[in-house]
Order: structure tokens, then C-alpha cells, then sequence
């Protein structure tokens, strides 16, 4: 099928799709709804493109299975939900440690626990953020339609190869489940960023060493290139150094890296804000519904503006500082009680009042529950 012709794509399909587009190779995950398409059709795929499958027998050893392939120099993901993002945990510290490039796909259902496996939440913004111990970075990114979900997919990877740490993409069961029509682009047309390499021999080479964005270049197990990898504080050598001044300099590092890059890796969307005395922060699927609640909004005469995060983590900060100077107010839809209410709070500080508007019964927030919210708040 010709890649310019209009496709009806579901958006676990479209993950799927984007992530073989990106040169995904190796994928190892557990099935569970509602991800469970993305593994369904890697299964078929990866082995056409020389790729490997591998159903694991929990998400703990996926985690495993997918850090080890990466290694090895492999784009390699991982795709569940927020159970298995709880089992994953730990392995995604040692990613974050060990600078092992991933994608972990978290495709969101209502909790805790089972909770309701085929309903809509986003009750995993958190556990993206601080799901994993200790001070470590991350990005997290949600998309809100099945052609985006291609598109960030791939930046998922590019972002993960570029800057060498785990990338957390954040759907939820109606962006995964969901159906749209889609023109996908020629795969020539793609950006497609991979690790660097060592450009010195073996002997000379410090798999720890960064270079001046404080990214190191990373060698493959089975190039010639013999290093240590470990979830322990570290060297450059890899080897283990506990000592307080490495320790400090390592975390320090890991941060830096995607603190100083940050323009790289945010992406924000903003409709009607030139003139805006009222914003509605939105990801996801109540994106969608927030964005029709303001053009209804606007056809009244009310003065409303969207801010739509795509880049959950690291969080839009100066994004919401400049938009509540200038609004009075900012309301925040979520399928959650609020997860991400505090941050923007955090960041527009007094300058503007936060409401949220929260569903966690498992449905949608509608356009009209957001057109309501902004005339109440008037």
C-alpha cells in the first residue's frame, strides 16, 4: 500500500508502525490491555525486518530483556500499561543509570491495581515522572490522535538515541484504541537520529565520558568495544565509584544532559493565546475536547486559549509562567484527580488561579463539560 494513501489506522497500530519507521529491532514485552495490539503486531512485523519478538514471561523480565538488546545496539521498546509500568520500575532506574537508550509504551487504563482494564485514564503522569527511585531524569510524551501517535513515536526514539536514556510514551485506551483516518509520510522523509559511536579504538575509549552536551557516545557489545555496565554510581570507565564528589557529578549529569537540551525535546502546542483572558491546560485525550470547547467558547465571545503539553516530562514550565501572567485563570482537565494540576500551580505561582476539571470514572471528559467549567469560572 502506497505510504501517501489516506489509511484508517488504530493508534496502537500507529505506534506500532511509527516505532518500526524509527528502525525499532527488538521488542520484548507481556500482553495487557489495552496494549496488547502494539505486541500483536510487532510479533508479525519485526521478523520481516530482521527484528526479534520476544513475549516475556512477566514485564520485569521485558524490562530486562529490552535493556539488553539495546545494548547490543539494538532500537529496542517495551509496551504495557499501568501495572506493568509498576513492574518495570526498577529496570527503568537501571536505564536511567546505565544511559541504555529505550522506549517503554504505557498505554493508560483506569487504577490501582486491575482497576478497569478498557477504560480511559491518565493516572500514570506521576508514576512516568517519579515511577522509578532515586533523582532521575526522564521524558515522557503524549500525543492525542492516531497520526501523532506515529509521529512521537518516532520522536520518542529519536529523543532516547539522541540523548541516551529511557522515553516514556504516554497514550491512554481511546488514543490507543481509537481509529483515524492517516497520511503517513515517506519513510525518506523521516528524521531519523541514531547513538554516536565512538570515533577512537578500543583501548582509548570511556564509555562514560561525555562529550559537551554531556551525552557520552555509546559502543555496542560485540563491536570490540569491552565495558562495564552497572546500576552503581560510576566513572567514566564504568566501573563502580560511590565515592560523595563522583556520586554528586553522576546525577548531576544525568539531569544536566536533558536540562541543557531542553529546546530539543519540548513540544508545546498553543492555539487562540495572542489575546487570551482564560487558558485551558490539556493532554491527551481531553485535548481533543478541550480544543472544541474553546472554538465553541470563542464563537460566544469568550476570550479562551488552549495550551496543549505534547512533552509531559520535563515539564513545561516557562510555557505556563509567560501564559499566567497573562491569563486570570487556567483550567486543567485530567482523567485523573489532578495529577498534573500541582505542577502547573507550582509554575504560575500567583499570577493566575488553577481549577481542575477531573474524571477517574473511566470516560471521557466531553467538549461540553469544559464549556461548562470555563463559563463557571467566568
Amino acid at each position: 500500500m502506497s505510504e501517501k494513501k489516506p489509511i484508517l489506522m488504530q493508534g496502537n497500530e500507529a505506534c506500532a508502525k511509527g516505532a518500526l519507521a524509527a528502525g525499532v529491532r527488538f521488542f520484548a514485552g507481556y500482553p495487557i490491555t489495552p496494549s496488547s495490539e502494539i505486541a500483536e503486531i510487532l510479533s508479525e512485523e519485526l521478523p520481516k525486518v530482521g527484528g526479534r519478538f520476544i513475549q516475556m514471561e512477566d514485564e520485569i523480565a521485558s524490562m530486562a530483556a529490552v535493556i539488553g538488546a539495546s545494548l547490543t545496539g539494538s532500537k529496542a521498546m517495551t509496551a504495557t500499561s499501568g501495572p506493568g509500568m509498576s513492574l518495570k520500575s526498577e529496570n527503568l532506574g537501571y536505564a536511567s543509570m546505565a544511559e541504555v537508550p529505550c522506549v517503554i509504551v504505557d498505554v493508560q487504563r483506569v487504577g490501582p491495581s486491575t482497576g478497569g482494564p478498557t477504560a480511559p485514564s491518565q493516572g500514570d503522569i506521576m508514576q512516568a515522572r517519579w515511577g522509578t527511585h532515586g533523582d532521575h531524569p526522564i521524558i515522557a510524551l503524549a500525543p492525542n490522535s492516531v497520526k501523532e501517535t506515529y509521529e512521537v513515536t518516532i520522536k520518542a526514539f529519536n529523543l532516547s538515541e539522541r540523548f541516551r536514556t529511557p522515553v516514556i510514551l504516554l497514550l491512554d485506551e481511546v488514543i490507543g484504541h481509537m481509529r483515524e483516518k492517516v497520511v503517513l509520510p515517506d519513510q525518506e522523509s523521516i528524521e531519523i537520529i541514531n547513538r554516536k559511536k565512538p570515533t577512537v579504538p578500543p583501548e582509548e575509549y570511556f564509555p562514560y565520558e561525555p562529550d559537551e552536551d554531556g551525552v557520552p557516545k555509546m559502543a555496542s557489545y560485540g563491536e570490540g568495544y569491552r565495558f562495564h555496565v552497572t546500576g552503581l554510581t560510576h566513572d567514566k570507565t564504568g566501573f563502580p565509584n560511590l565515592s560523595p564528589g563522583n556520586t554528586d557529578y553522576v546525577i548531576r549529569r544525568l539531569h544536566e544532559k536533558i536540562e541543557k537540551n531542553i529546546d530539543e525535546i519540548l513540544m508545546v502546542e498553543e492555539y487562540f493565546m495572542d489575546d487570551a483572558e482564560l487558558a485551558v491546560f490539556a493532554y491527551g485525550s481531553p485535548s481533543r475536547s478541550s480544543l472544541s470547547a474553546v472554538r465553541k467558547a470563542r464563537e460566544e465571545g469568550i476570550k479562551v486559549g488552549l495550551i496543549r503539553p505534547i512533552t509531559i516530562w520535563p515539564f513545561p514550565a516557562e510555557t505556563v509562567k509567560k501564559a499566567a501572567q497573562k491569563v486570570s485563570k487556567i483550567i486543567v482537565p485530567e482523567m485523573n484527580l489532578g495529577q498534573l494540576l500541582g505542577e502547573v500551580e507550582r509554575y504560575a505561582k500567583s499570577d493566575a488561579e488553577v481549577i481542575g476539571l477531573n474524571r477517574v470514572d473511566g470516560e471521557l471528559i466531553t467538549p461540553q463539560e469544559v464549556v461548562d467549567k470555563i463559563k463557571e469560572v467566568l
